[in-house]
């Protein structure tokens, strides 16, 4: 574990959409790479779309919902 820090670090879950990090954060991705952000507060990419992967570009919003699919009734 790095340095203690002074307070914890803020995570915020969402319904949906990305996971919200107080930063500056160090991340690392499933193929051992490792990315840095010294930003206060960065966006993770949690649905895998993002073509900036750790990082999130929006693209969970270009997802539609089953209930909001073209030609089918919501209940």
């Amino acid at each position: 574990m790095p340095n203690k820090p002074e307070r914890p670090c803020r995570v915020t879950l969402g319904d949906e959409g990305p996971l919200l990090v107080e930063g500056p954060v160090e991340v690392t991705c499933p193929d051992g790479s490792v990315a840095v952000s010294d930003r206060f507060v960065v966006a993770l990419c949690m649905c895998r779309r993002s073509r900036m992967y750790p990082w999130c570009d929006t693209s969970h919003r270009r997802r539609s919902r089953p209930d909001q699919e073209p030609g089918r009734e919501a209940d």
